[in-house]
């Protein structure tokens, strides 16, 4: 697929991101506080599994989505003229608004990626100084920063660290510090340097929508509300000691991406406040779990299925399993020395939505066909010289059986191509390609449709009913082993008449 098309592809897997993206997180937005109260504020943390598990439904691929069928190009008559010409670059098309799109959005991720990594930078240094503390029970290293304004926080992802501030054992009496590292020490068992790694990420990704920060600022007063409540679950009964260290702990001075920092950035009124609720019973907390299932499936089975080709409104009245173009294309070709033009009529079969290509000689053409409404068509096309980026991109729009126009320029304001397409439901190319599995060879010049088609019967074994009916006008046509079949359509195509095949026997009828 060219940059043209696969641009289409990827514009629409776009829109269809920012759609499970902005859906998941608006049911987060609506179930989290409902969540606590029924199950507790660990089960309500887990609703933010969501947004990922619709962002990867989204994307999975769909039976439907196979590559489109292409028929083999049928080419009937290729023609070549030369003039000199001075030399000069073979013209481009404008930047399409999609390419800048896309860097706007990457330039705004890394953009976003390269602010966190110095925040996170940073913080890293401040930590320089900082002694190692002995004799604590901790799955992580744990650090004594030298300064009163780090910590408590764990820090990073993947090799995570727990840090104290330099006054530790002087801001909190024992039972205050055995909490506070407890608190530290829940974060790193729960993984949560990962999950603020991969919030981070997505706020990244999604760096222009507002849901993505207001987001990420909720997931992380989530995870230290479950975070408080894991610690209480072993510590119930310290909760005025709990929420005195909270009261004792510091703003952070420092903005720290990945890592989780204890302190009153988070609301601590409201976090408090949680501290006076019971904690939900093993039944709550059991039924939060499968609760949770079931809506995890509900969402990837959604996303899943928003992701799925869709058939358009009234498409069912104009296409049956697939379309045919019908093209005539001529391209002038500037070789930098002289300038000639090369033509092809070929046609080309493709599964509704889906692209598909033909190379015939120097020209190279990409379509999609889509219904829409009022029994017409939208073709996508994209057209160039083969082995080179595309001219151009035409959007071409019109009823089936009915001819359709584009052209387009080049950097000297003279032609660089003209195609002709008449799209048609079904594909009758291949059913007569596959006629006869007999291939022909012809090149004929100023003979006529009658005498070409009589060979083509006499190789394929049929018999021609009314073989006058295609006129004596002089013909020049190059057939190169080819479907009989698909040879004789295009005799009759070139004399204005249709092709009717009725077992061996082959008739001409007016189109």
């Amino acid at each position: 697929m060219n940059s043209e098309l696969a641009a289409i592809d990827w514009l629409g897997r776009g829109w269809l991101l920012i759609l499970a993206f902005t859906a998941s997180v608006l049911m987060v937005a609506a179930l989290r506080k409902p969540c606590r109260r029924l199950f507790g504020t660990e089960r309500a943390f887990q609703l933010w599994l969501l947004p990922p598990l619709a962002l990867l439904a989204s994307q999975l691929p769909h039976a439907a989505d196979a590559p489109g069928t292409v028929l083999p190009p049928v080419v009937f008559a290729i023609t070549s003229a030369a003039a000199t010409l001075p030399a000069y670059a073979t013209a481009t098309s404008a930047i399409d608004w999609r390419i800048g799109a896309a860097l706007l959005w990457l330039s705004g991720m890394l953009v976003s990626l390269w602010l966190a990594a110095v925040a996170q930078s940073r913080y890293r240094t401040r930590l320089r100084g900082a002694s190692v503390v002995d004799g604590l029970r901790s799955p992580r290293l744990v650090l004594r920063a030298s300064g009163t304004d780090i910590g408590p926080a764990l820090v990073g992802a993947w090799r995570s660290r727990i840090v104290l501030p330099a006054d530790f054992e002087q801001r909190y009496d024992a039972i205050e510090q055995t909490l506070v590292l407890a608190h530290e020490v829940a974060h790193a068992r729960r993984g949560d340097g990962w999950w603020c790694l991969l919030a981070r990420l997505l706020a990244a990704l999604f760096w222009f929508h507002p849901l993505a920060w207001w987001a990420l600022a909720a997931l992380r007063h989530d995870q230290e509300l479950a975070c408080d409540a894991a610690v209480l679950r072993e510590h119930g009964a310290q909760r005025r000691s709990y929420a005195n260290a909270m009261l004792k702990t510091q703003s952070a001075a420092f903005v720290l991406p990945v890592g989780c920092p204890w302190s009153p950035r988070h609301p601590v009124t409201e976090r408090i406040a949680m501290l006076k609720l019971p904690a939900p019973n093993r039944r709550r907390r059991n039924a939060g779990v499968i609760a949770g299932f079931a809506l995890a499936i509900v969402v990837v089975g959604s996303a899943y299925a928003a992701g799925a080709p869709q058939e358009p409104r009234g498409a069912r009245k104009v296409h049956g399993p697939e379309y045919q173009l019908d093209m005539q294309v001529e391209l002038t070709i500037d070789n930098g020395h002289e300038r000639h033009a090369e033509t092809a009529d070929f046609a080309l079969c493709m599964a509704p939505g889906k692209a598909a290509m033909a190379s015939v000689g120097a020209v190279k053409v990409e379509a999609t066909t889509v219904p829409v409404d009022d029994g017409q068509v939208r073709i996508d096309l994209a057209v160039s010289n083969a082995g080179t980026s595309p001219l151009a991109h035409s959007r071409l729009r019109g009823a089936l059986g009915r001819m359709l126009h584009a052209a387009g320029t080049g950097a000297d304001g003279k032609p660089a191509y003209v195609v002709d397409v008449t799209p048609q439901a079904g594909c009758p190319a291949r059913v007569i390609a596959e006629a006869s599995p007999v291939r022909v060879t012809e090149h004929v010049t100023n003979g006529t449709a009658r005498e070409v088609a009589e060979s083509i019967a006499a190789k394929a074994g049929w018999k021609l009913a009314n073989p006058r009916a295609l006129g004596d006008a002089p013909v020049t046509l190059s057939f190169n082993d080819m479907p009989a079949g698909t040879a004789m359509q295009r005799v009759a195509d070139l004399a204005g008449m249709k092709l009717v095949l009725d077992g061996k026997r082959v008739r001409f009828a007016p189109k």
